[in-house]
């Protein structure tokens, strides 16, 4: 029986002896060492090659894209690198994902379900149970780990998503770090998310500036492109024959929207129609190209969203312009996912060359709120905006200093024709994503469609059996856990589009929300927290379990959990069955509440004295100490030189929110950034005269409770000179910036120094010291007390 997939025509040969890698140290088994070289002959280790004919792999994952979005799928987002990859290869439309990022990824690169690679959730989510913990385990060897000890080499760009919020700072540990974890090479950012014109940019394992800022033009999605075009060059100039893995995952088209500057624009008018018209047009698209069977039906709209027409005409105007901003953004990403593919092309390597373009690694987001947010970060601490305080960002939405997200309405749409949205793991708008997959080499039918059901852990070991490695045993010593995915090379043959699929059964899970498919049918239970609401838990006694037959209702619309009752119940312990094998429970619906970086280990857990010295940057927020929400005071001994001095002594965030202590016009001032739409000052009267001084903050919450108002004083010398009231404090966390000192990185907190760089302290700087919690008892001292406990 032959090895090769289907649709492959030269078997490749198998790795027989790739059960445990790496594989045994060379020991020059044909050498022969006499006293003299002229005597022995040598026998050098061969170099690791790949199977004859191994094709290069090209694997592109999108953010937060929904099924209804791109043009491929009958969607009005102008995609044209998608429709040209479809027309030479297969479009699967019932593809799926986990319905948030972190688990996606996990899941994609290890082959396992997310939560047997311990990532249930988001990193800055994760918990002290072995299915969330977010740290992937050494059982679980990922695509690379196995590729690269297979002649491959490879690379990965963007979004990181997947390294454990508390091992992000420059004290690593680096273990599940791209590269330690089979890849050569990383180019991104270790977060959720990150601005697209200020990212926090790490090259392999270290820190570093985008190489322009945004007004010379600078726009990470196509830094991106560029370096991983470079990459790929340099790859196949020095080494022709080896195959490469590019992992290309752009943080677009999550939040924050912002497309480049000279995309902006080019859909202005093209969404006026409203969401609800929007579905009723992108279905009509989606059924007459033959995506979507010709009898499925377009699902309601939950009545928790409000209709188009409910809205008042200026706030369609601001909901349009969100909706135009996010289609410049996906359409931008798109043309620099094209510009990596011609990359491909130019040398020549193109017809050998899968490219897998995953457009979403869950559904849309409805993280927004209901009116949309400028500031998406807001959302995520569970604070939302007002209609009247987005409308103020009308003309700036998508511009640098903003962060934005559309309004829920259009992320239903963005999912059309399914129910619900992203996180909503029990609905297919939550989970299933439009996947293409080109290589012309082996794949000969253009513009095919592939209906059979398919997850995202099935793309491991479909690369595996189209290269020719075998699954191993163990990888470092650790005894690997079985790839969970179901290959679906099967699906490549000309002939294939109506096989059955082989992908029989597959949970769904993600924040309490829960579904189960097996043959042709899925059990569905959404569970109370809506998608847009960020804190709360609800009772899973409370839940309601649906039932659909998906062989014959593409779209799940149509409940028969009241007419098979007995089928429901199957499916409903069958769950449970795969629940307790993959580590699914225990079941967990809080969001906000799991952001505290308390909860997880760190390396300033229970330290209440906390000493800083200058060139410490970047150090990430989730592995930094906590800093908001409790009472802390810094201190600051400085020297201002002769001519006087300026710049930041230390700040934690960026233009999303966050605080910052700097030297303004010679003057000590200490600004608060809450999200944009607040900011608040204490500034001293009079400049700093030369020589030295002791800056000291105060920062003092009426209570432990997140957000409360706080009270900022501001000494200089042993004498206050400024104090301000903070109204409304950042509840959990600042985004997804860094601590910096001596400097405000990335991007500027205060914007009154945005032109300014990184606006360095020009004086001279010893120290930055934070001692948290006062000099009583106070409430605050206690939950500092409490927040530092190791959980």
């Amino acid at each position: 029986m032959s090895d090769a997939p289907a649709g492959q025509p030269d078997a490749y040969p198998l790795h027989l002896d790739r059960y445990h890698l790496p594989e045994p140290e060379w020991d020059f088994p044909n050498a022969t060492i006499d006293t003299y070289a002229s005597e022995s002959a040598p026998d050098f280790p061969p170099p690791t090659t790949a199977p004859p004919g191994s094709p290069n792999i090209l694997l592109v994952l999108l953010d937060d894209v929904g099924f209804g979005w791109p043009s491929v799928s009958g969607g009005l987002v102008r995609m044209p690198t998608a429709e040209r990859l479809h027309a030479r290869g297969l479009f699967y439309n019932q593809f799926h994902t986990t319905a948030l990022c972190s688990p996606t990824r996990a899941a994609l690169l290890t082959g396992r379900n997310h939560h047997t690679v311990a990532t249930g959730v988001i990193q800055e989510m994760a918990t002290g149970y072995p299915g969330y913990c977010g740290i992937i385990p050494k059982s679980c060897a990922t695509l690379a780990d196995l590729l690269k000890r297979a002649g491959y080499a490879c690379g990965w760009w963007g979004k990181n998503h997947n390294v454990p919020d508390n091992q992000t700072s420059p004290a690593g540990p680096f273990d599940n770090w791209p590269t330690n974890q089979g890849f050569d090479y990383f180019y991104g950012f270790i977060s959720g998310e990150t601005d697209q014109f200020y990212p926090s940019l790490i090259r392999n394992t270290t820190p570093v500036e985008p190489p322009r800022r945004p007004e010379e033009g600078y726009h990470l999605t196509s830094d991106l492109a560029d370096d991983a075009i470079a990459w790929v060059r340099s790859q196949k100039a020095i080494a022709p024959d080896r195959p490469v893995l590019t992992y290309f995952a752009p943080g677009a088209a999550h939040a924050p929207h912002q497309p480049p500057l000279d995309w902006r624009g080019r859909n202005a008018g093209r969404f006026d129609m409203g969401w609800d018209e929007y579905r009723r047009t992108v279905h009509e698209n989606q059924r007459r190209m033959g995506i979507v069977p010709e009898d499925s039906l377009l699902t309601e709209r939950p009545e928790q969203i409000p209709s188009w027409d409910s809205q008042p005409e200026p706030h369609r105007a601001l909901f349009a312009r969100q909706a135009e901003n996010f289609a410049d953004f996906l359409e931008a990403t798109d043309h620099e996912v094209g510009r990596v593919v011609d990359a491909f092309e130019e040398i020549g390597e193109l017809d050998n060359t899968i490219v897998i373009y995953i457009l979403g690694d869950n559904g849309s987001s409805g993280e927004g709120s209901l009116v949309g947010t400028p500031n998406e970060i807001m959302s995520l601490n569970g604070q939302q905006p007002t209609i009247d305080e987005a409308m103020g960002f009308l003309d700036r939405w998508g511009m640098p200093g903003t962060s934005p997200h559309y309004a829920v309405g259009w992320a239903h749409a963005g999912d059309t024709p399914f129910q619900w949205t992203k996180q909503i793991a029990s609905h297919l708008g939550g989970t299933r994503n439009g996947m293409i997959v080109s290589w012309p080499r082996r794949i000969t039918e253009q513009g095919g469609l592939r209906t059979q059901f398919h997850h995202v852990v099935d793309i491991v070991p479909t690369l595996l059996e189209i290269v020719g490695v075998r699954e191993p045993t163990s990888v470092n010593g650790y005894v690997q856990k079985p790839v969970e995915g179901t290959s679906l090379a099967y699906s490549f043959g000309a002939d294939a589009a109506d096989q059955p699929s082989r992908h029989q059964t597959q949970y769904f899970e993600m924040l309490g929300n829960r579904a189960i498919y097996h043959d042709g049918w899925m059990a569905s239970c959404r569970h109370g927290r809506l998608p847009w609401e960020t804190s709360g838990s609800y009772s899973f006694e409370d839940d309601t379990w649906e039932l659909y037959h998906l062989s014959e209702d593409y779209s799940q619309a149509v409940d028969l959990a009241a007419q098979e009752p007995g089928r429901l119940r199957d499916l409903q312990d069958r769950f449970m069955a795969e629940a307790a094998k993959h580590n699914v429970l225990p079941l967990d619906d809080r969001f906000a509440e799991r952001l505290d970086t308390t909860l997880r280990p760190s390396f300033f857990a229970g330290r209440q004295h906390v000493v800083f010295h200058p060139g410490m940057v970047r150090l990430p927020e989730g592995s930094a100490p906590k800093m908001v929400g409790v009472p802390h005071t810094i201190t600051v001994p400085l020297v201002v030189p002769d001519q006087g001095a300026e710049g930041v002594l230390c700040a934690l965030g960026g233009e999303a929110a966050g605080f910052t202590l700097f030297l303004w016009e010679g003057r000590v001032r200490y600004h608060y950034n809450y999200f944009g739409i607040e900011r608040y000052d204490a500034v001293a009267e009079q400049a700093l005269s030369p020589g030295s001084h002791t800056v000291v903050v105060d920062f003092a919450p009426d209570s432990p409770t997140p957000g409360a108002p706080a009270v900022v004083t501001l000494t200089v010398d042993g004498e206050q000179v400024a104090r301000t009231r903070i109204d409304r404090q950042v509840p959990m966390r600042c985004g997804t910036e860094t601590f910096d000192v001596g400097m405000d990185c990335v991007s500027p907190v205060c914007a009154d120094y945005a032109d300014r760089g990184l606006f360095p302290f020009t004086g001279t700087l010893t120290s930055v010291t934070f001692d948290f919690g006062g000099p009583d008892e106070t409430p605050g001292m206690e939950r500092l007390k409490l927040a530092t406990q190791m959980d």
